[in-house]
């Protein structure tokens, strides 16, 4: 492959919507190709903002905003990193030769649950947890009387679990109602399903080049309100149950095609693999590569938008943990002891320009056996302040 340098006439150029911290790792690793990189956010000085060559705060909603920009730009490669994006303009600018990552089908398949959950239901015949969509608080009240609580309800499109809870009975559907209505997304449609007694969660980083797919070693992972707390890799699994997972990854991947690294999000019963979410880029948990592969889950996912090779060597088992502050201010500062700067452990600050309660500013890194590591994990995360 023919490389170029950044800011010339002739330059690779790719196009991040969505600039936090993932899209900040990933604009790293693009430079670090000489790919010239646009970061875009609704917010100024979002991660990503801070390494790019040029950044740009618009309403990326906005159908005519977001098109003037490519059309601008005319980025080589347009990588949304968030659900909240105007699906209307990125398929128009496919339309118009641009290239969305993966595609503009798949981002609108999987920006939204509703249309995520029908496609690998009923279009892949995969096995999920049963669901209903509602609209008002009376067809949740029934919905979930149907499916028998404990029922989990989250808005058809948030970002990071944001508005998504568990209803144990009656009394709490108000609260996950009112959850789901206040999350940044789209709240007008609910999805209740069913819960999945799952012994545990993993997802399995599936990266597509349009030759090759090649998974990373499953990820398991913690939640609270929606959000991991905790991610490790690898997730003990029996042979049978990893051996469904991939199978169910490629089958989701393949259906909605293109080129990059996916997040396979995926409950485990017993040996029975029940299909959950998909993201088309980088996903949370998987910062967790950054210390366990020679390939972070960021490196593989520029690899693969640019066709290249995916070849990559998992070096250590590790652990990560989420910092998310309990602080608000217009000025952050963490506080890091220094004992979190060890042989076998780091810890990067996101750099956000802004701290509100639950916000994830930073994550901690420890290689180290899966269940050592997470008991450190769980330790040295709550001396950062």
């Amino acid at each position: 492959m023919i490389f170029t340098s950044p800011l010339k006439s002739n330059s690779k150029k790719i196009m991040l919507l969505g600039s936090g911290e993932l899209g900040r790792e990933v604009a790293i690793e693009a430079q670090r190709l000489g790919l010239e990189v646009i970061a875009v956010d609704r917010y100024d000085k979002a991660p990503a903002h801070l390494v790019a060559h040029r950044s740009y705060v618009i309403n990326m909603r906005n159908y005519h905003e977001l098109i003037e920009l490519i059309e601008q730009e005319k980025p080589d490669f347009i990588l949304p990193e968030i659900e909240a994006i105007n699906i209307e303009a990125l398929l128009e600018v496919e339309r118009r030769g641009f290239t969305v990552i993966p595609n503009a089908e798949a981002v609108n398949k999987t920006m939204n649950r509703k249309n995520i959950r029908k496609f690998a239901s009923e279009e892949l015949n995969l096995k999920t947890s049963k669901y209903i969509f509602v609209k008002n608080f009376e067809d949740l009240e029934k919905a979930s009387e149907n499916l028998g609580f404990p029922v989990v309800i989250k808005p058809v499109m948030s970002s990071s679990g944001h508005g998504q809870s568990i209803a144990r009975n009656r009394e709490d559907l108000i609260k996950s109602w009112n959850m789901a209505k206040e999350a940044r997304g789209d709240s007008s449609e609910l999805i209740v399903e069913e819960f999945i007694r799952f012994d545990y969660e993993v997802t399995i980083l599936t990266v597509r080049n349009g030759v090759e797919t090649v998974f990373c070693e499953p990820i398991g992972h913690i939640q609270k309100d929606g959000d991991y707390i905790f991610s490790w890799q690898p997730m003990a699994m029996s042979e049978i149950a990893k051996s469904r997972s991939l199978e169910i990854a490629k089958i989701i991947t393949d259906g909605l095609g293109g080129r990059g690294l996916f997040g396979v999000e995926l409950f485990i019963a017993g040996d029975e693999v029940y299909f959950s979410e998909v993201s088309p880029r980088p996903h949370d948990t998987g910062m967790v590569t950054m210390i366990t592969q020679s390939q972070s889950e960021f490196a593989l996912h520029v690899r693969a938008v640019l066709g290249l090779p995916l070849g990559y060597k998992f070096l250590t088992s590790g652990v990560s943990s989420a910092f998310k502050t309990s602080q608000s201010s217009f000025s952050p500062t963490i506080d890091v002891p220094d004992e979190l700067f060890a042989e076998d452990t780091y810890f990067r600050v996101f750099g956000k320009p802004e701290a509100h309660h639950g916000r994830r500013m930073g994550v901690l890194l420890i290689a180290d056996e899966v269940e050592r590591g997470l008991e450190r994990a769980k330790n040295l995360i709550s001396k950062v302040k």
